[in-house]
């Protein structure tokens, strides 16, 4: 049973992935598999099967001597088979990745490939703070900054010469400002404002470029080009603090202003600020750009009449800037200046009349009170085209109840005098007409009168005439006047009858109409 156990000691099968670690009594030894190895049961003192190491492609290992205390880096893809005294400490796998930043021997060092696996080659590497850096891959219009912080210098790396360029990192480089950026495109409608950190000066590039700044430039602004329509004005500070005023119109402009430009360097665009509301009771409303048309701004303030009214008045100004420079120096709130003085005008006038006053004469007032004080408007540099009160109402609900009632009454009283006013212009045309139909009539029966008068006289020289010729051809043949006015007579009677017979009258005859005899015979 001994010699059996001690056998079994002394034989060993092994794999091809196995290792036999053989312990002796002065030191170690292994024997890699496959194959049978037979040890001397008297020469050792023990013996193990132990796996050999299987490291895929991406897989590396870090194994310590432990004797001599030295380590090594074993990459795959292999089959490792340990050496006596040796023993893994780390099991890792590689790093997609384009820059490897590790520290070897005090010294930052870097590695670089294009989409291959990285392993830490030297047991000294390890990842600088966890860091694993992509290739930097830049387009035609982009660029980065890279602080070398060895030296402290600063460089910018940009796609050049239309084509697109890779960066690789350096050891100590580190990217600036959050990592790649576009270029600016400089154009017709866009500029840059940049500002040179060595010299602390601003600069406005207006080249139509695809701007990149230098290492030690900064892009302050991108500008657009303002453009100024017609009815447009702007107020720009130079870096003198001088105001300069640029209008759109050409009537405005003074000869050589251009009407689109860019802000130059310190330069910058007046806002000022105006009330607004009804009441101009806040200030808030910000003007960058001045509309110089004619336009209209409400207002609403009270007042009091002589007669202890106090009314609420609501009205339109329809005005317009003139000049601009006068209204900037003389105010820096022209709509709270013209409600406030218009205000204080319309107390001033309204204080001098009753209520009943107002009311019949209330646009009056409000002419009164822009045409009596046109200086003021015009030291505004504005002109007030009208001023008109739309609305008034009584502060007092009471009151307004009395003025509704009044005005109420008023409207009635005028409905009613339009409307008799319409019904007299009605009745007033119906005579005129009937009148001039009268006259028409007039004319008429003068016209048949006349007429009738013209075709008697005619017809009686037609008669006369035809009398006259009857006579004067019988005149020959019967001398006497007498028996030729028989004839006539006699023919005249043939017509009447030759008349009478062809119609369905009745004819009756005297004795004296014709000469009748009545005879007996026997």
């Amino acid at each position: 049973m001994a010699c059996a156990a001690v056998g079994q000691r002394s034989v060993h099968f092994l794999g091809q992935d196995e290792q036999l670690l053989v312990e002796g009594f002065t030191g170690m030894d292994v024997h890699n598999g496959p194959g049978t190895f037979f040890l001397n049961p008297f020469t050792h003192r023990s013996a193990t099967i132990r796996k050999a190491e299987t490291l895929g492609t991406m897989d590396y290992v870090k194994v310590r001597h432990v004797v001599e205390g030295k380590e090594r880096i074993e990459k795959g893809p292999q089959l490792l088979f340990l050496a006596p005294y040796e023993q893994i400490v780390e099991r890792s796998q590689g790093l997609s990745a384009e820059i490897l930043r590790v520290p070897k021997t005090h010294e930052q060092s870097h590695r670089k490939g294009t989409n291959v696996v990285l392993e830490l080659s030297g047991p000294d590497d390890e990842l600088l703070d966890g860091q694993v850096m992509q290739l930097i891959d830049l387009k035609v219009h982009e660029y980065v900054k890279i602080l070398d912080q060895s030296t402290g210098t600063i460089r910018v790396e940009s796609g050049s010469n239309g084509t697109s360029k890779q960066v690789f990192l350096g050891p100590h480089d580190k990217v600036l400002d959050n990592g790649k950026k576009k270029a600016v495109e400089v154009d017709g409608e866009h500029a840059v404002l940049v500002r040179d950190k060595s010299s602390g000066q601003v600069r406005l590039v207006t080249e139509k470029q695809l701007f990149i700044p230098g290492p030690n430039e900064s892009i302050e602004k991108v500008q657009e080009l303002i453009k100024l329509a017609d009815h447009e004005a702007l107020i720009v500070k130079n870096k003198q603090g001088e105001f300069q005023y640029f209008y759109g119109s050409d009537e405005k402009r003074p000869a050589g202003q251009p009407r689109a430009f860019f802000l130059e360097p310190y330069a910058e665009i007046v806002k000022l600020c105006w009330s607004k509301g009804r009441r101009r009771e806040t200030r808030n409303l910000f003007i960058e750009r001045f509309d110089c048309r004619a336009q209209f701004m409400s207002f609403e303030f009270n007042c009091r009449t002589s007669d202890n009214v106090e009314l609420i008045l609501e009205g339109t100004f329809f005005w317009e800037v003139v000049d601009l420079p006068a209204m900037v120096k003389s105010t820096g709130d022209t709509s709270g200046d013209l409600c406030n003085h218009a205000r204080s005008q319309f107390i001033r006038h309204v204080a001098r009349v009753t209520l009943k006053e107002f009311m019949d004469s209330s646009h009056s007032i409000a002419k009164k009170v822009w045409e009596e004080d046109t200086g003021f408007y015009a030291s505004r540099g504005v002109k007030i085209h009208s001023l008109e009160v739309t609305r008034y109402q009584c502060a007092d609900s009471r009151t307004s109840e009395i003025l509704e009632q009044i005005i109420q009454e008023t409207t009635n009283r005028m409905n009613r005098l339009s409307q008799a006013e319409s019904e007299n212009e009605v009745s007033l045309f119906r005579t005129q007409g009937q009148i001039e139909q009268e006259r028409l009539n007039g004319d008429l029966l003068a016209i048949k009168h006349q007429h009738s008068e013209a075709e008697a006289e005619v017809v009686g020289r037609a008669e006369a005439n035809k009398v006259a010729a009857f006579i004067a051809g019988l005149e020959a043949k019967v001398p006497k006047l007498e028996d030729r006015m028989a004839l006539w007579q006699v023919l005249r009677k043939n017509e009447a009858l030759s008349a009478i017979s062809e119609g369905n009258a009745s004819l009756y005859y005297t004795p004296s109409d014709v000469d009748l005899s009545i005879e007996a015979k026997r």
